[in-house]
């Protein structure tokens, strides 16, 4: 199962008694120093920690394996919680020595964060955050494993089409939809991607409902959905404010026949643990979380997946969610495969590797694949994400249902009870 991690790092080990691999500046020469962008305090700090839950269990992994190249990987961590400390924090990894920087979970660090790492010369390699801006900027070496929003977009509407209308006895023309959405970019390219979806399957569109999560509308929103009366409900949010708009729908009795959360809200352990038995029936496009079926795995990325379970059994006494499975795989994408691969350790060295991977789906650990976009509209992207489906079936129980390839288990409650 671990056949090819242990021989590499004999080999490099031999390669580098011959000629030392240089690994850019600063740090002692036995390390090899990256930095990680994250805001660790602060209301995203506890989904941010196990993003870096994950990044840290591919960095002791790889460091058990002789490192990359022979040499230690040290993890250099700064705590950002604001736009513009997240370009002053990348000038100070610089200068700590890191030439490849991780993070940042947050679609609102994302963006200025790549911006600000392309502008330093350096590698930006993005572990959670979905808006399309972060690849669709066309900025050099700045490199995406997991699904952008483009990917959980299509994928509401897709399964809307596909999985949801025959459950309501419609074919996708006859099926109604309204998006309602958090305006700003990570809203923006998620609820695009669906409309633009949903468009060329022949669904009809309802107009767009948007609000601002800081201070939403309620009774707005949902007098125009009421008066919009759709089939499907697609909401792209954040978490408090999917969690608030989820009560008011209940509290104003406003049913429809699917409501499908692209990503967050509906997505993370906080709605079912806030919402309780509300919580139930909901579907979520999503990137893989804990429960996905393990058979889509290659034997490879099973046995990396089973690094990622040992670290939360042993250290932390829990199973991972999504945040550390997306964390785990990107790290592991790039500390596995991208620099072992890399002509030297430098930025552009780095991103080339990156650019020349092309791995097939199933060979990471959340079930994507790796192949990097080289287009204008989205360089760095990776064009073989995984995404998914899950819907809440119970008290914070959650079940896999689509692709077929990843379910655990079969969609209910199509139409929505309450």
């Amino acid at each position: 199962m671990r056949s090819g991690r242990v021989v590499a790092p004999v080999v490099t080990l031999l390669l580098a008694a011959c000629a030392p691999f240089p690994i850019g500046g600063g740090g002692a020469s036995s390390d090899l120093p990256i930095g990680v962008l994250l805001p660790l305090s602060g209301p995203q700090a506890s989904l941010a920690q196990e993003e870096l839950n994950g990044i840290q269990a591919a960095v002791d992994d790889v460091n058990a394996h002789g490192g990359v190249h022979g040499r230690r990987v040290t993890l250099v961590t700064r705590d950002v919680t604001t736009r513009e400390a997240a370009a002053g924090a990348v000038v100070g990894l610089k200068d700590a020595g890191a030439r490849v920087l991780m993070g940042t979970y947050s679609t609102a660090l994302s963006i200025p964060a790549a911006h600000a790492t392309a502008a330093a010369g350096l590698v930006y390699w993005e572990t959670g955050a979905v808006a399309d801006q972060v690849t669709g900027d066309a900025l050099p070496r700045v490199f995406r494993v997991g699904a952008a929003g483009a990917n959980l977009g299509r994928g509401s509407a897709t399964f809307a089409a596909e999985q949801v209308a025959p459950r309501l006895g419609k074919a996708p023309p006859d099926l109604r939809v309204s998006v309602v959405q958090e305006h700003d970019a990570y809203g923006d390219s998620v609820a695009g991607a669906a409309i633009a979806e949903a468009r060329a399957r022949g669904i009809q569109l309802a107009p767009t409902i948007d609000y601002d999560a800081r201070s939403p509308d309620w009774d707005r929103v949902l007098g125009a959905v009421r008066t919009q009366a759709p089939d499907v409900l697609v909401l792209a949010s954040y978490i408090p404010d999917g969690v608030a708009f989820r009560r008011a729908m209940l509290a104003a009795d406003l049913k429809v026949g699917a409501l499908i959360g692209s990503t967050m809200a509906e997505c993370g352990p906080e709605f079912g643990q806030s919402l309780g038995a509300d919580a139930k029936t909901p579907i979520a496009s999503d990137r893989p979380t804990r429960g996905f079926n393990p058979a889509v795995l290659s034997p490879d990325a099973a046995a990396a997946y089973s690094v990622l379970l040992r670290h939360y059994h042993e250290q932390l006494h829990r199973e991972p969610g999504e945040e550390a499975i997306s964390g785990f795989s990107s790290a592991w994408a790039l500390l596995v495969h991208t620099l072992p691969a890399a002509r030297d350790l430098e930025p552009d060295g780095i991103a080339a590797a990156a650019q020349a991977q092309d791995l097939p789906e199933g060979s990471l650990p959340n079930g994507g694949g790796l192949r990097f976009s080289d287009s204008s509209s989205d360089r760095g992207q990776n064009l073989r994400a995984a995404s998914v489906i899950w819907q809440w079936q119970g008290v914070e129980k959650s079940v896999t249902v689509w692709p077929r390839v990843f379910a655990t288990g079969d969609v209910q409650m199509v139409p929505l009870p309450r």
